[in-house]
């Protein structure tokens, strides 16, 4: 979700103003997708890197998440919308970790609709927690480093329980991966958009989706394995 900063600048207003624009995108494209019948949607909300931020920012943006998952919980719990996080969410701020834990709580049996909350995540911090986490359950027994594999290993990662992701939009012109669900996507499609993420709207989430819904996901096949046989009783 990037262009919060860039889409406040280009109004003259503080990059806070862009943030808090940002949350009603948050709110917007959730809901949009639920619509659209996507079934799981992740953002990434705050990376590990995003520490690095003006500390007036990063303290802005923890207020706004508290505040975000304060005013959404009863929505959540009406529209029936199960919340799950990924991420070192151990460090972030005690009120938001508070209100991670009753939100997710009070959602995790809800079943149609899942939302994901990447916060303090990065793919490589993710990996390198989940390497020793591998690492110390084989050293008590509880995993056999011959029967390594990734099904093994991705039950050590934060998305674990979690499908890998179909596809991947960026916003704001924006063309890297910037440390996102870097082992998941592995076969994810992209779409990048020069929409700024605060004027996202459900009418570019479903361009995104159009997109994705016209290419051809092989998986390391052909596209001729990929069409089914003609039926011999139907053909001719």
């Amino acid at each position: 979700m990037d262009g919060n900063g860039r889409w406040a600048k280009q109004r003259g207003l503080p990059r806070i103003a862009g943030h808090r624009r940002g949350v009603e995108a948050v709110r917007t494209t959730s809901y949009a997708a639920r619509d659209l019948g996507v079934k799981m949607l992740t953002l990434y909300a705050f990376s590990v890197e995003n520490w690095q931020r003006p500390k007036s920012e990063v303290g802005a943006l923890m207020g706004l998440l508290e505040l975000y998952l304060k005013k959404e919980l009863a929505t959540f719990v009406r529209d029936g919308v199960r919340l799950r996080t990924i991420g070192r969410t151990h460090e972030l701020p005690a009120g938001v970790q508070r209100h991670l834990r009753a939100t997710v709580e009070e959602t995790k049996h809800f079943t149609g609709y899942t939302l994901v909350l990447a916060l303090n995540y990065g793919s490589r911090t993710e990996v390198v927690d989940a390497a020793r986490a591998y690492a110390a359950a084989i050293a008590a027994g509880e995993e056999k480093s011959r029967d390594s594999s990734w099904a093994t290993f991705s039950r050590y990662l934060c998305t674990a329980g979690l499908p890998d992701p179909d596809l991947v939009i960026r916003t704001s012109g924006e063309t890297r991966v910037s440390n996102f669900l870097l082992l998941q996507a592995a076969y994810a499609e992209f779409v990048f958009t020069p929409v700024l993420w605060p004027d996202f709207t459900k009418a570019d989430l479903s361009a995104a989706l159009e997109i994705y819904a016209r290419r051809e996901r092989r998986f390391g096949l052909t596209s001729d394995q990929l069409r089914p046989l003609a039926d011999p009783a139907t053909s001719g």
